[in-house]
């Protein structure tokens, strides 16, 4: 059976070792654990992590190979992400969450999970998101929260 490929932004990583996050982000990474999904990850977690303390940063290196899979942020994901911008998704400041559904989008991932509720998990965003989109050749993207997935 195939795994469903998760992509995963830094809100889910920091959120295994958050309280209010933790039971529904541990049981999604139980999910990794157990090869029933794979994340995919990219070089905009990587970075954004790096002022993280140690444990975050180092938790996905406790992973397999075979249950991460690593895409970077090409000119074809910066180009996607400054239209949500310049459509009015969002603001410029938040870019890198648009890098995250660019790169998602293009990676063809199955879903985006998020703890980021004002940029991300918001269904006035993910629509708008989804119509930019749309205009400009690609397929829509699933948006939900960890809390969505392992319930």
């Amino acid at each position: 059976m195939k795994r469903q490929r998760i992509y995963v932004d830094t809100s889910v990583v920091g959120g295994y070792f958050d309280a209010d996050h933790e039971e529904a982000t541990r049981l999604l990474f139980q999910q990794l654990e157990d090869k029933e999904v794979v994340f995919i990850i990219s070089e905009v977690l990587v970075g954004e992590l790096k002022d993280a303390p140690e444990h975050v940063r180092s938790l996905l290196d406790n992973y397999d190979d075979d249950c991460i899979e690593r895409v970077p942020l090409t000119d074809e994901a910066r180009e996607l992400a400054d239209k949500y911008i310049v459509e009015g998704v969002v603001g410029v400041t938040s870019l890198n969450d648009c890098r995250h559904i660019a790169i998602a989008t293009i990676a063809n991932a199955d879903l985006l999970a998020s703890w980021n509720f004002k940029h991300i998990v918001n269904i006035r965003r993910i629509r708008g998101y989804n119509c930019v989109n749309i205009k400009n050749g690609y397929s829509t993207i699933e948006i939900r929260s960890p809390r969505d997935l392992v319930n």
